[in-house]
């Protein structure tokens, strides 16, 4: 296949890494996946007059991110005319010229392609992206010639930022923690970002990834998806696919929501996989605290550590940096906690989860 001057040199890289690497693991071959339908929830059940429709509503939430980690909304309440507007303004953004991706400064220079710390073809993603913090989603100087993308990505950014932070509050209801710390007091616009992502055809082998395995340090991650397909998540100790949905949101559970909740929440570790004749985009919104906020379970005992939003970035970074491999919360457990985390996990989830009280939205 021949790739437009769009593409970022992807191939090249990869091939630099075949040719060098020496101490990779053996290519995983790719096989055919068990497609799996994740829980469906309607969000409209939240502003039902009925007490019971809105408490099982939140019930429901609680218990997939319990179970699964993972879990789809409909209604939402972010319309399919902004999602559709969003993908255009998106695709039209990866199409520019490598080059001006590359070079113009575009969205706070927050441009990024392939795995530049991967030493070798397992640790490399297919795929290019924007990380754009939400200071910056407004800032008008971010666009240059995408003048049309700020205005729809404003919208967009400001409605999945309202639909995680609702989603957080159901979850730190459940967990008693609603009186002690909320959500919305700690996560701040400088860390919150979006994510653009674009995963360009590969056809060269089915077995090099999108993104490559892995777990999202945050609170808690809203996907907006097409129906291209390719998300894949760690289910009962398989991988499993995600059947695309196109009325749905995808949300997942971030490490500092499974720390926070003791491991009641799962953070659930996914990954992307390319596709040999399709392009793929998506679109990520991650909830995340401000760098010195404190995360620490309120549930006793506890089984990580205390820690700050910034040090446990600094730790998964010094880590990529070392391993090509994030290691993430297994760095923070407390001594004697590594037997607790299958034992608790499973206790703690059949105790703790209980229906909060919700009132109905107006």
């Amino acid at each position: 296949m021949v790739h437009s001057d769009s593409d970022p040199p992807l191939l090249n890289h990869y091939g630099t890494l075949l040719c060098h690497s020496t101490q990779c693991d053996e290519p995983q071959t790719r096989v055919t996946m068990e497609e799996c339908q994740l829980p469906l929830i309607d969000l409209c059940d939240l502003g039902s007059d009925d007490e019971m429709v809105r408490r099982a509503c939140a019930a429901a939430i609680c218990k997939a991110s319990s179970e699964w980690g993972f879990f789809q909304v409909v209604n939402h309440g972010i319309s399919s005319q902004l999602v559709d507007k969003m993908r255009s303004e998106q695709v039209k953004l990866f199409r520019a010229p490598f080059e001006t991706k590359a070079t113009s400064g575009l969205l706070n220079n927050s441009y990024r392609w392939g795995s530049p710390r991967a030493t070798c073809p397992n640790q490399f993603s297919w795929s290019e992206a924007y990380h754009v913090p939400l200071t910056k989603v407004s800032d008008e100087a971010c666009y240059g010639d995408f003048k049309s993308l700020r205005e729809v990505m404003t919208c967009f950014a400001a409605a999945m930022s309202e639909l995680s932070r609702l989603l957080a509050g159901i979850l730190t209801e459940n967990l008693g923690h609603w009186k002690q710390a909320s959500i919305s007091n700690i996560c701040d616009e400088t860390t919150c970002f979006l994510r653009l992502n674009h995963y360009p055809a590969c056809p060269i082998s089915p077995e090099i990834f999108g993104l490559v395995p892995h777990t999202d340090s945050d609170f808690l991650t809203i996907l907006c998806q097409d129906q291209v397909g390719g998300l894949q998540l760690m289910k009962d100790s398989k991988w499993v696919t995600v059947k695309p949905n196109k009325d749905a949101l995808i949300v997942n559970i971030g490490d500092l929501f499974q720390a926070w909740s003791n491991d009641v929440y799962k953070s659930v570790e996914h990954k992307v996989v390319s596709n040999a004749t399709t392009d793929r985009y998506s679109i990520a919104y991650f909830l995340c605290p401000s760098y010195d906020s404190l995360i620490e379970s309120f549930v006793k005992p506890s089984i990580y550590r205390r820690f700050t939003f910034r040090e446990y970035r600094e730790q998964v970074q010094e880590d990529v940096r070392k391993t090509g491999y994030k290691v993430g919360l297994p760095r923070f457990l407390l001594k004697g906690s590594e037997d607790l985390t299958t034992t608790t996990t499973t206790t703690e989830s059949n105790t703790r989860l209980y229906i909060p009280s919700i009132t109905a939205k107006s």
